[in-house]
């Protein structure tokens, strides 16, 4: 009886020992991954590599096998991937200091290529990152920060992406695009800039203002003497007319009760200045 259970159990453990030998060495490869089974260090074969072009479901994913504890498999995101530049200043043409943050997505286009180098997708996204700033002040220090502002900024990008790309494709990367995130100014440059900016409008607001107090005067001036020239044209054709109409007027001003300090003016009958009060 002992020794059919001790048969038992070593077929038990046989079958254990087999089914974890079985589950150790089963790869299970997903649509969002390629896998690299790597031999003593040196890299045998792809599984769900990569390939540019491929039509859709055509895919190596599913369940692989690998000798255990002699291979190991390293696996690789087939997905996009980004790189973030940490936020720099760059000094562009015009000798402004800018803020700029910008990220770039690549593919792992060589899985193989990038094992060799990198070994790992965290790795190449860690020597992506100082190329990056490297290509960013390269091109962005040819240029001004106002061309940034404008449809010269897309050639820039481009630029900066071909350059990114020429150094990813030594680790089996492909660079598919480049955006800066933002340039901007120093916040103390952006200070001095208002500061600036406002001082010129006033400058030119007190320039307007003056010109047309200038041509304000002017023309009231112009005003005046051809009003001057109109009355005086007027008075000319009847003299007699002008005579009673500033006698009039000084009549009214002297003779105001409401003028200032109430003055009494005591004038004989017969004096010139009353000669219309005594003309019919």
């Amino acid at each position: 009886m002992m020794s059919i259970w001790q048969d038992y159990k070593a077929a038990w453990i046989a079958a254990g020992a087999a089914a974890a030998a079985v589950l150790v060495s089963v790869i299970v490869v997903p649509e969002t991954e390629q896998v690299v089974i790597v031999r003593a260090g040196r890299p045998t074969r792809v599984y769900n590599a990569y390939v540019p072009g491929a039509p859709f479901g055509a895919t190596d994913a599913g369940i692989h096998w690998r000798i255990p504890v002699v291979e190991r498999a390293v696996r690789i995101d087939k997905r996009l991937l980004s790189v973030d530049m940490q936020q720099e200043q760059v000094l562009s043409t015009d000798q402004l200091r800018l803020n700029v943050d910008a990220f770039a997505r690549y593919r792992i286009i060589d899985p193989v290529k990038m094992v060799q180098t990198a070994q790992t997708s965290e790795r190449l996204t860690e020597q992506l990152q100082p190329i990056l700033s490297s290509v960013v002040r390269q091109e962005l220090g040819k240029r001004t920060f106002q061309s940034l502002l404008t449809a010269e900024r897309g050639e820039a990008m481009a630029h900066i992406r071909d350059g990114l790309d020429r150094e990813a494709r030594e680790y089996g990367a492909q660079v598919i695009d480049v955006r800066i995130k933002r340039a901007d100014l120093p916040e103390s440059a952006l200070e001095s800039a208002f500061d600036r900016m406002q001082a010129t409008r006033q400058e030119e607001a007190k320039t307007i203002r003056a010109q047309g107090t200038k041509d304000a005067q002017i023309i009231r001036a112009d005003a005046e003497a051809q009003a001057s020239r109109i009355y005086a044209d007027a008075f000319d054709k009847d003299p007699q007319f002008y005579d009673f109409y500033r006698a009039m007027k000084s009549y009214t001003i002297s003779f105001d009760s409401k003028g200032e300090g109430g003055k009494t003016i005591l004038l004989s009958p017969d004096n010139a200045y009353l000669k219309h009060f005594r003309e019919p």
